[in-house]
């Protein structure tokens, strides 16, 4: 009997997949993914939309365990849930990733979607992935120059062709957190952009930032049956009059995509049948306990085409559609 892929994903929306692996280390992983055809790898399942008609190839679970420190390099199993991850170095005093507290997935998702939250992102802290090539069948080690990392974006997304085995992290060994640099966490911590703070007090109030926009997994709270966000900033050459933006490379500049939302007339908790915009944060498509995928890329569509007419910007999604 064909297993259904919404209980592994964090929407909890997918229909069946053809065949279905669960691996626990690199080796098995290798195995699994040597089977010619459409693959599709899942860890925490919480950057993906998969339809309703499920997926027709083959589905790795990735369930590796494993994380060690030497010099300064953390090296972590690509299926080790992320979280874990950062708790871990919090609490051993590394500091570098402390402000991607609560994401949720995995560590071998990160550099795929170059994972990104309150100033850090996971691209400054890489200093190699390990993987297999399916097409050469080849065990590498990539630095990060060969990653393609770009804005929430890598080499790795939406290729199949790579699976990743293994990432290894630079941190530093210190007392204090890495420069504070997104204003909303800075006025959490009561201080001013680009000071530190000690260590252990960027991660809770980082977790207390994410609940409040229901971006830390819940099982009773609906708003958590998310993708996270659901559209990245978009990134033009001048932003609409009275909206958040910031600076970015080439003379551009990076919108907030929720404000954009908002001011097109999708306010937080808009509803479409079995899916809808979070009460928490625009950024977050959800389910809301009875959606269906299908309802969920209409609800998108529809946004994209609100933000288009009233500002003349695309809206380009996050998540990884399958």
């Amino acid at each position: 009997m064909q297993q259904r892929l919404d209980q592994y994903t964090t929407l909890r929306l997918g229909g069946p997949a053809r065949d279905l692996i669960e691996v626990h280390n690199a080796a098995e992983t290798i195995a699994a993914v040597k089977t010619p055809g459409r693959l599709l790898l899942l860890a925490g399942g919480s950057n993906v939309v998969i339809g309703d008609a499920g997926f027709d190839g083959t589905v790795v679970l990735l369930r590796s365990r494993g994380l060690s420190m030497s010099g300064g390099e953390l090296t972590v199993e690509a299926g080790h849930p992320w979280d874990e991850v950062v708790e871990w170095a919090v609490a051993s005093g590394y500091s570098g990733v402390e402000a991607l507290s609560g994401i949720p997935g995995s560590a071998g998702a990160t550099p795929i979607q170059n994972v990104g939250a309150y100033g850090q992102e996971i691209a400054e802290r890489v200093v190699s992935v390990e993987l297999f090539d399916r097409q050469t069948g080849q065990t590498e080690v990539w630095g990060p120059e060969r990653c393609g990392f770009s804005y929430r974006n890598s080499v790795f997304k939406n290729n199949e062709r790579f699976v990743l085995l293994r990432v290894t992290l630079r941190l530093e060994e210190s007392a204090v957190s890495a420069p504070i640099r997104y204003a909303e966490l800075a006025r959490a911590l009561g201080v001013e952009a680009g000071e530190r703070v000690p260590l252990e007090a960027v991660r809770p109030a980082v977790l207390k930032l994410r609940a409040g926009k229901g971006m830390v997994l819940d099982p009773a709270d609906p708003d958590t049956y998310s993708a996270g966000s659901f559209f990245t900033n978009p990134i033009v050459h001048s932003a609409p009059e009275g909206s958040p933006h910031w600076p970015h490379d080439g003379g551009m500049v990076k919108v907030s995509a929720a404000w954009l939302i908002e001011n097109a007339g999708f306010p937080k908790g808009y509803r479409k049948g079995g899916v809808g915009i979070s009460t928490k944060h625009t950024l977050a498509l959800t389910n809301r306990g009875e959606g269906t995928a299908a309802e969920l890329l209409a609800l998108a569509e529809e946004i994209e085409a609100g933000v288009r007419a009233r500002f003349g910007i695309d809206l380009h999604p996050e998540p990884v559609l399958v």
